[in-house]
């Protein structure tokens, strides 16, 4: 008995003396920059040691949990002075960070310590960041700094050439990109059709683009998602910032309301370049302003609530005649809340308005049209331990949708006022994901997306024999709009359609050396809008649609491989993927379709596939005074629409076809030089293989009048697109020692004056009574001026 007494003893002192060895703590805390005490995202906290680490989430917070012990912590970010801290981690520690920005010495401009050596480990892949210090170095036309100008300098990111709105990411369309500002949807990104973005570069904080392996907590688009978060405000000091350029001006202010508590940002734009049309006997008016705001509050060490907004404008106006007037809007209500330094949680309430009009006074009357959403949304983060971190959340969205209304601009107009049928939809999501490291060279993320969409009733529907809104006219060999056999009306409790999505994301990244990983990883998304175009660019007349009784959502299944490594100790970075992307129920339209204002969109849609794949390059140099990017991408878009039975041809003969926005190759080279404290140097040079477009294979005379024929769909191209941006940027000397702080930008867009096409057209030669092609180009070469201020 007291030898079973005594080896009981033995063993449970074994045992107790064990659990206690490998007793574990949480390490916690916020990164913060130190002059403004502004949050910092995706700063790296690493224990180099034990080889793991964690970064900071979209709040600046960070939780690792590891075994009681002494650790040194090595914290890294890009542009930042490194620290070096050791710890004795023997209880829960909250430690927060204060990052100092990296000064640049007159000898040696460097950036050290591999600030930007490229993550092998993390399983995250097919993701472009971008410093909004590198964004506004890249040289772009008017010499305005803009955020989507410079991820088309990214491989498979394009757009459909100067002055196009939006931006196409591998093969697909622009309507399937998801954009956020502050978690809030913007469902147009540009200024001036396209001349401009919507971001203010001196708002902005992070940017971040996916292009695949999108985590779970994203949804809604199918091709990317562009989060962008807006800075917080300054709770140290007031700081005003700012820049006069030669189209538009912007100025922004930040300063603590309650020091080191709250903080408030406000930032406005505008351009002015229609002041001086009058100078030159023009009436038109054409220009555009902007707003962003921000509030931060620190409620006590476990709670913050922020505030902020955008509001911007587009108009566009010849003579009084024709206004054209767009723009975005939206808030955002935030609170963070600390439950225990291993989980945190976000709570989002967020509005979000896109609208459209025109005034048309030549025909008496207005146009007003938008899609408004209201989104509530909750997440949460857990750090279970320095092996595993879930994350975790729900949101809803609900849609309304107003395709048009139309209303007599005078009293003798004639016009009769109209409401096009407006549509009603709510988005509910859940999601979780998983950080899962497996072992020192396996690391795994997955997750799972359940998206549901509920299309709800509104004051008509049409219903058409066999549920078929389009026929196909066998004796024509055309399809055609089908005539309703009835409507029915349907109260906004109802629902029309619903459909529901599982959604898997998995990714994984195999270590092959201290400097080189594999990664690869698995997609499904749904798309639940649509955006009704015909243009290879978006127009503020297109108009999005939900999935309903007659369009389908969009569904794609998209894989990449990729191979990363560093070279020479982080000095370069290089990274290869290959992807390939299914795409089902892609709306098509039927020859001949009439979009505008079309009360039965249906009647001209037809629902088909889509498909991309191709090969990406990035390298990089991260260091020393010459710094930049190199990127290509060999890839291919098309697009399939067959015939619904064996009678019908389909679209293009039901044969594949490009897609408007297919681009072979695409090259891209960025590159800056620091030469000394006073002057820096920047230059990018962009190739595009040609964009898809339509030329006349033939003619034929009817009634005197000469009607050209097409072939199949997309079968020519536009000439190739090149075109080479310099800059030069001038920051005086005794700007050292002085509050107020400035810099000349001195920048020259398509430097060797290149007539890169719009768009080519064809027409008979009154002259030589010959056809002849006639190519538009919107731009040549363009100096701009830029000063820019701070203090």
């Amino acid at each position: 008995m007291n030898l079973r007494v005594s080896t009981f003893c033995i063993v449970y002192l074994a045992f107790s003396l064990f659990a206690f060895s490998q007793q574990k703590f949480t390490l916690s805390g916020t990164v913060l920059e130190v002059s403004s005490n502004e949050t910092m995202i995706g700063v790296t906290i690493g224990f180099p040691d034990i080889g793991t680490g964690v970064t900071t989430n979209e709040y600046g917070f960070y939780s690792i949990t590891l075994p009681e012990g002494e650790y040194q912590i090595q914290i890294n970010y890009l542009g930042f002075q490194n620290q070096v801290q050791k710890i004795n981690l023997a209880e829960d520690i909250k430690l927060n960070f204060l990052m100092v920005e990296e000064v640049e010495q007159l000898e040696e401009v460097i950036l050290t310590d591999n600030n930007g050596k490229l993550d092998i480990r993390k399983p995250q892949m097919s993701v472009n960041t971008l410093a909004i210090e590198t964004i506004k170095k890249i040289p772009v036309i008017f010499g305005e700094a803009d955020v989507i100008r410079s991820i088309l300098l990214l491989p498979g990111v394009t757009n459909a050439g100067e002055g196009a709105s939006g931006y196409n990411v591998r093969g697909g369309a622009v309507d399937q990109n998801l954009i956020l500002l502050d978690e809030a949807t913007i469902f147009n990104s540009s200024h001036l059709f396209g001349f401009f973005s919507v971001f203010n570069p001196d708002a902005i904080k992070d940017i971040k683009l996916y292009k695949g392996g999108i985590p779970a907590r994203y949804g809604g688009r199918v091709s990317s998602v562009l989060d962008i978060f807006q800075k917080e405000g300054n709770s140290k000091k007031l700081g005003i910032k700012g820049g006069i350029g030669a189209i538009a001006s912007r100025l922004l202010v930040e300063g603590p309301i309650k020091k080191n508590q709250a903080a408030f940002l406000i930032g406005g734009r505008a351009s002015y370049a229609h002041l001086f049309l009058p100078l030159f006997d023009n009436d038109n008016t054409v220009y555009f302003y902007d707003l962003n705001t921000k509030l931060n509050y620190k409620l006590n060490a476990n709670n913050n609530i922020f505030l902020s907004g955008y509001f911007g404008r587009d108009v566009f106006g010849i003579s009084d005649s024709f206004v054209n007037t767009y723009g975005n809007a939206v808030g955002n209500f935030r609170w963070n809340h600390l439950f225990s330094d291993k989980l945190f949680s976000n709570l989002s309430l967020i509005y979000s308005d896109y609208y459209y009009g025109l005034k048309l006074d030549f025909v008496g009357f207005n146009w007003n049209s938008g899609i408004q959403n209201f989104n509530v949304k909750y997440d949460l983060k857990h750090y279970l331990n320095d092996k595993f971190q879930i994350n975790y959340g729900i949101n809803t969205i609900y849609y309304q949708f107003n395709p048009g209304e139309i209303e007599p601009s005078n009293l003798n107009s004639g016009i009769l006022e109209e409401q096009l049928m407006q549509k009603y939809a709510n988005e509910f999501a859940a999601y979780v994901d998983v950080a899962h490291t497996i072992s020192d060279a396996l690391s795994l993320g997955y997750g799972l997306r359940f998206s549901y969409f509920n299309r709800l009733g509104q004051d008509e529907l049409n219903v058409y024999e066999n549920d078929n809104p389009v026929d196909f006219n066998t004796a024509l060999q055309i399809y055609q709009e089908a005539k309703p056999i009835r409507t029915i009306r349907s109260g906004r409790n109802k629902s029309l359609a619903r459909f529901n999505t599982l959604e898997p994301r998995i990714s994984l990244s195999y270590i092959l050396n201290q400097n080189s990983s594999f990664k690869a990883s698995y997609i499904r998304l749904a798309q639940y809008l649509h955006l009704i175009s015909n243009t290879n660019s978006p127009t503020p007349l297109d108009v999005w649609t939900p999935s309903g009784p007659f369009i389908k959502p969009q569904l794609l299944d998209q894989y990449a491989l990729g191979y990363f490594k560093n070279i020479s100790e982080g000095e370069y970075a290089l990274e290869t993927e290959v992807f390939y992307k299914d795409l089902q129920n892609r709306i098509d339209y039927i020859d001949g379709a009439n979009l505008i204002a079309n009360e039965a969109i249906e009647q001209v849609i037809l629902n088909g596939k889509a498909r991309a794949y191709g090969l990406e390059l990035l390298l990089r140099k991260n260091e020393g005074r010459f710094q930049g990017w190199l990127a290509y991408t060999l890839s291919k878009s098309e697009q399939k629409t067959p015939g619904r039975n064996f009678g019908e041809t389909g679209i293009n003969s039901g044969k594949w076809y490009n897609t408007p926005y297919d681009k072979t190759h695409d090259f891209s080279l960025y590159a800056s030089y620091e030469l000394n404290t006073k002057w820096s140097f920047n230059t990018n040079f962009v190739y595009q293989t040609g964009q898809p477009t339509n030329y006349p294979i033939g003619q034929f005379e009817f009634q005197g009048v000469t009607v050209p024929y097409y072939g199949f769909r997309n079968q020519e191209r536009l000439p190739n697109y090149h075109r080479i941006d310099v800059s030069a940027t001038m920051t005086p000397t005794k700007n050292l020692n002085k509050k107020l702080k400035g810099e000349w930008v001195f920048s020259i867009y398509n430097i060797y004056n290149r007539k890169n096409a719009a768009s080519i057209s064809f027409s008979r030669n009154q002259d030589t009574n010959m056809n002849e092609a006639l190519r538009t180009a919107i731009f040549g070469i363009v100096p701009a001026v830029t000063y820019n201020f701070k203090f």
